[in-house]
């Protein structure tokens, strides 16, 4: 099983629970980290044969564009697109962060880390 790893994707949208984070909207980021048997790809030098990170990339930004009050909602659904979408996937962990929350101190980040297997 081999690995293809997204690091700080950027996105600036509207998640959260409070009305002020629907109107103003958050920096976040997202890590993704998928397994799966990439040993064709290795060996053909094919797209087709490998996990398309583009694709990775593009399941991300769209399901980070649907509002959610929590980051689990967001989480479960890009790991939900990745299995609908790339049979060859067999492991996902993803995790969102919003960057400087509104959470009444001097917090970086809060951070939801999830993972799923087929």
């Amino acid at each position: 099983m081999s690995r293809i790893r997204l690091k700080n994707i950027r996105i600036f949208t509207n998640h959260g629970c409070l009305t002020e984070e629907e109107k103003i909207g958050s920096d976040y980021l997202v890590n993704l980290t998928v397994q799966a048997d990439l040993a064709e790809a290795a060996r053909t030098d094919h797209l087709k044969d490998t996990v398309d990170y583009v694709h990775l990339n593009r399941i991300v930004k769209e399901q980070m564009a649907v509002r959610s009050k929590l980051l689990e909602h967001v989480g479960q659904r890009i790991i939900d697109t990745i299995f609908d979408e790339l049979p060859k996937v067999e492991f996902v962990e993803v995790t969102v962060s919003k960057v400087n929350p509104p959470i009444g101190g001097d917090v970086a980040e809060v951070s939801v880390t999830m993972s799923e297997g087929r």
